[in-house]
């Protein structure tokens, strides 16, 4: 078997309205379900569907509402996903962009990093699922294991 690209990421959240206006209204994602007006549900629980606007795939991001009660993601060091990785861009400009719509749609940047390879904001949804808003940089050689594995510094924009 060979895995050939990272298919999609399904995340439960507590409330499908909430979550759905975040990866639409603020990370931009085109939402295919429901369809405008409409319902969509797994079973009896609503769900929704977004994928990235350049249409690349049939789904990229797929919500499941567990409800109010479900139990919320432990404190500190756990098992489980860490974060994903959303690309934005390939430039600091982009970045920017991204930090200055961010402020003002009053979602909080838990950090920033340059990572050599990549330039990272990181935010979390409103359940506290992790993401890394990232643009590549430019002339990274892929190659060399020396640029994905360097030291982490401090993000200055």
């Amino acid at each position: 078997m060979e895995v050939k690209e990272l298919g999609h990421v399904v995340l439960y959240v507590r409330d499908i309205e909430r979550s759905a206006r975040f990866y639409r209204d603020v990370l931009g994602w085109r939402q295919i379900l429901p369809a405008a007006g409409g319902d969509a549900t797994l079973g009896k629980v609503p769900v929704a569907a977004f994928n990235a606007p350049s249409g690349r795939t049939h789904h990229e991001l797929l919500l499941i509402e567990v409800g109010e009660d479900a139990a919320g993601m432990p404190e500190g060091r756990r098992i489980g996903m860490y974060h994903f990785g959303l690309k934005i861009g390939t430039s600091d400009d982009e970045l920017r962009e991204a930090l200055a719509q961010l402020k003002a749609a009053g979602t909080p940047v838990l950090g920033m990093s340059d990572h050599t390879a990549t330039h990272s904001l990181y935010i979390a949804d409103p359940d506290g699922n992790e993401i890394e808003l990232y643009v590549d940089v430019p002339g990274v050689d892929w190659e060399n294991p020396a640029a994905i594995g360097a030291p982490v510094k401090p993000l200055r924009l």
